[in-house]
């Protein structure tokens, strides 16, 4: 696999995991319900603030997780590949759907944005996530380790802004279309489930290659 594909990888991987419902969706949504666009928006930027801190996250995790010995990183690597395959599959056995989505208690920009981004970044699942997912995609045959950084960044910050954002301006739509239509979400769920389990079987091949070559 090439850089091109990778990227190409990350970016269907990156997207099934923002489209599936979850906490940062229902806040972005619960702002611009009550609030309106504007915090809908400042709430949406403080979410792609945590999503950029998860990317330096995961890129610095990877850059300790490569000083280590080969077959402890090659053990690392097919745990995350075990882990992806693991969300891949409650996915594919879940059936979500949404219930309803409560009220925001902020009232400022700031608020919106403030607990947008402590809402992200207390996401305990998204660090597993970059621990997983980021050793197979920031490797060294790729170049510089910040230059990739950024480019995954930005991809997570954009796929976060075109999801999360279309939401947020169409926020009465966007509430109807997931409490009104549970056969949609779960459909949403499952397939990203099949896109997680495609994504560890990669992320094996590339361990086993790693032992293979040692």
């Amino acid at each position: 696999m090439d850089y091109a594909q990778a990227l190409w990888l990350y970016t269907l991987l990156v997207f099934g995991i923002i489209v599936v419902p979850g906490m940062d969706m229902f806040y972005i949504l619960a702002n611009a319900l009550t609030g309106g666009r504007r915090l809908g928006f400042a709430a949406l930027g403080g979410v792609m603030l945590g999503g950029a801190v998860h990317t330096l996250f995961g890129t610095v995790a990877v850059g300790v997780l490569s000083q280590l010995p080969t077959m402890l990183f090659q053990a690392m690597v097919l745990a995350g590949a075990a882990y992806m395959a693991w969300i891949g599959y409650t996915l594919l056995r879940s059936s979500i759907t949404v219930s309803g989505i409560g009220r925001a208690t902020t009232r400022t920009e700031w608020a919106a944005f403030r607990q947008g981004t402590i809402t992200c970044l207390l996401n305990p699942k998204a660090y597993l996530f970059v621990l997983a997912v980021f050793p197979q995609f920031v490797r060294p045959e790729f170049g510089p380790a910040w230059s990739q950084a950024l480019a995954l960044g930005v991809i997570t910050v954009l796929m976060q802004g075109v999801v999360y954002g279309a939401l947020a301006l169409a926020a009465g739509r966007g509430r109807d279309a997931l409490v009104g239509n549970p056969s949609a979400t779960i459909w949403i769920g499952r397939s990203a489930g099949a896109l997680f389990v495609i994504v560890a079987l990669f992320t094996a091949w590339h361990g086993l290659t790693m032992s293979s070559a040692t």
